[in-house]
């Protein structure tokens, strides 16, 4: 078993997941957060904004100066932008 199947729960025979968005309240965050919200897989959201939960100069620390918004993170794995999590989506059968 790998680490991300040790995280998974299992409910009712599915997998599920946790999403945590990384948001600046920009129209693609809203978009990526309304997509994982609808995602039967996603049992947990967890939506963080600047200015509210943590300040800029903390996403840039985690994610780097030319990180953009949103970041994304599903269980413990960070995906990254909306496009890189979209191909992760892709990739792993949850579109």
């Amino acid at each position: 078993m790998t680490g991300s199947d040790q995280i998974d729960l299992m409910i009712g025979g599915s997998v599920t997941r946790t999403a945590v968005i990384y948001s600046n309240g920009s129209q693609e965050c809203e978009r990526i957060a309304q997509l994982l919200k609808a995602l039967p897989e996603v049992s947990e959201f967890h939506l963080y904004t600047v200015g509210k939960e943590f300040e800029q100069y903390q996403f840039e620390m985690e994610f780097g100066g030319d990180a953009s918004y949103p970041q994304v993170a599903i269980d413990t794995k960070h995906i990254g932008s909306m496009k890189e999590t979209l191909h992760y989506m892709n990739k792993e059968g949850m579109l």
